[in-house]
């Protein structure tokens, strides 16, 4: 269950944005290697703006179903973003975790709500398509 190991992962110190795509990895989905070029998009990008556990989603999403593949990376990409912004109505990280300190037990707490609610939307729209294929 991606949703759970991408919490686990967050507990045991990965970013955001490394705890989705190294669950991903534990289910077999996308190869180890990728993990690095998960990094630079915790904290928003280090800039506050997408959040880092959307953007490992969509990392894995383009990778299973982009260029080459399924094509259907955009669509899915755009069904992920509406179905998160039903619970959070926002994606960008700043305001997502308006009034927290960066490295408070609060924002953590916090953000582990967003890595598992990424996880499980993750999850719904990989299952849905591997029923459909």
């Amino acid at each position: 269950m991606i949703k759970h190991k991408a919490v686990e992962n967050f507990k045991n110190g990965y970013s955001c944005s490394e705890s989705i795509v190294k669950a991903a990895i534990d289910e077999g989905l996308i190869p180890v290697d990728f993990l690095p070029a998960a990094t630079s998009f915790s904290g928003g990008m280090g800039q506050g703006c997408l959040c880092g556990a959307i953007a490992g989603s969509q990392m894995v999403i383009g990778f299973i179903h982009g260029k080459g593949k399924t094509e259907k990376a955009r669509a899915l990409a755009k069904e992920f973003i509406e179905e998160f912004k039903k619970s959070h109505k926002v994606t960008c990280c700043k305001a997502l975790t308006a009034g927290l300190e960066f490295h408070s037990p609060e924002r953590k707490a916090h953000c582990v709500n967003m890595v598992y609610d990424c996880g499980k939307i993750l999850e719904m729209i990989l299952e849905k398509e591997l029923s459909n294929a």
